[in-house]
């Protein structure tokens, strides 16, 4: 088990580096960088730049050195905990980031949670009532899940939140509570913003889920060591939760070590519709702005939690099936 820890943090350093050096040459790829974009903000708006204020502009983010020295500038400070200085906020990276992670990780949590809760159980009634009219209703209602964009599910849900229920839409607050400290009241009106955000990410996620579920149990189910686990009488529902679900959920497992990232990214396009106080809109614009120092550091926080997560399943994965020897 040490050597398997071994490997896999070596491994884990390895691809971190790679995936910094991969991206950060990306985001510079395109032609220009942040002060050609604040440039054409401020010709936009109809204020001129001097050579003098674009020299200031180059010294203080450091965008008068090469590429490399930027990078190794940034990559030794990302080591310490430092993340540098973002180009358009002009704040440090590392106060942006913390300020809407929590946010974040909440309503990402709250959507993974919901989808599991949901697709596991109906996946196995689906498999267990194959071809029943429950089943039928089910592969309908994934299909349906899977084909409804979510950005269209969340300004569906926004009309039904104003108007049935008279919910300010928009954010995680209502305007009242905004500024205000927290209290039970402000508790209670972040749970009445939050279903909406975390019923609409779950919902392409619970559809696949289903469907994935439900055809892996059907293979399991039709195995050999189910009909002979059947055939020594053990119960049913025994046969199904003991042998058959145990096996059926190894890619699940796996998928859920790649949905880590999504703590991160936070479901961009449905924040940008909700108006959400989340690092997905902020990393679309730091990508946009050519902020390479924000957008530099979500995406290593994206990889690091993609190796975390790929860790994680893999010891999920072998509790789960005992067969699996990490060794």
């Amino acid at each position: 088990m040490l050597a398997f820890f071994a490997r896999r943090f070596v491994y884990a350093i390895v691809t971190l580096a790679f995936i910094s050096l991969a991206g950060f040459l990306i985001i510079n790829l395109p032609a220009g960088t942040y002060l050609d974009v604040y440039i054409a903000q401020l010709e936009s708006q109809g204020t001129l730049t001097s050579e003098a204020q674009i020299e200031t502009i180059k010294r203080q983010f450091g965008l008068d050195e090469p590429l490399y020295v930027q990078y190794l500038k940034w990559i030794s400070g990302f080591v310490r905990g430092d993340f540098g200085i973002s180009f358009a906020y002009n704040t440090p990276v590392a106060d942006l980031i913390w300020s809407r992670l929590g946010f974040t990780a909440l309503i990402s949590f709250g959507s993974l949670l919901l989808t599991w809760l949901i697709a596991i159980p109906i996946g196995i009634y689906s498999a267990t009532h194959q071809y029943s009219l429950g089943d039928h209703a089910v592969t309908v209602l994934g299909l349906a899940g899977l084909s409804i964009p979510n950005f269209v599910l969340a300004l569906f849900l926004m009309i039904v939140a104003s108007r049935v229920f008279g919910q300010h839409i928009g954010g995680l607050y209502s305007p009242e509570y905004i500024d205000a400290p927290w209290s039970w009241g402000k508790l209670v009106d972040l749970a009445n913003h939050l279903w909406i955000p975390v019923v609409i990410i779950a919902t392409s996620g619970t559809a696949g889920l289903i469907r994935i579920m439900r055809g892996n149990l059907l293979d399991i189910l039709n195995m050999q060591f189910i009909q002979a686990a059947r055939a020594r009488g053990v119960a049913e529902w025994l046969v199904i939760v003991k042998h058959a679900v145990r096996n059926a959920v190894h890619p699940l497992v796996m998928m859920l070590g790649m949905s880590l990232p999504s703590i991160i990214s936070g479901a961009t396009i449905v924040s940008i519709v909700l108006s959400l106080p989340t690092t997905g809109p902020m990393y679309f614009q730091a990508l946009q702005n050519k902020d390479m120092y924000l957008a530099g550091t979500f995406l290593m926080f994206l990889a690091v939690m993609l190796v975390i997560g790929n860790f994680l399943a893999d010891l999920l994965l072998a509790w789960v099936d005992p067969r699996i020897r990490l060794e």
